[in-house]
């Protein structure tokens, strides 16, 4: 498995309720609600944000080719 890093999360005692009983609804930690839901905010983001475009290729910019 891999090596988790841990790291201090300071968050407000409402909040903390809050993913407490969601997290006991899901049968989870606070710390695995807390993954769960920071990877599927990483997920939906790379689905939304658009692919770069790949470089044009010499004919797509119209300069010359090589042929060997």
């Amino acid at each position: 498995m891999a090596e988790r890093k841990p790291f201090l999360l300071r968050i407000s005692p409402e909040l903390w309720d809050e993913l407490q009983r969601w997290a006991a609804d899901e049968l989870r930690s606070v710390n695995g609600q807390i993954e769960y839901l920071l990877r599927q905010a990483v997920t939906e983001r790379r689905r939304a944000r658009p692919r770069p475009p790949s470089p044009p290729s010499p004919e797509e910019e119209g300069g010359p080719s090589r042929s060997t």
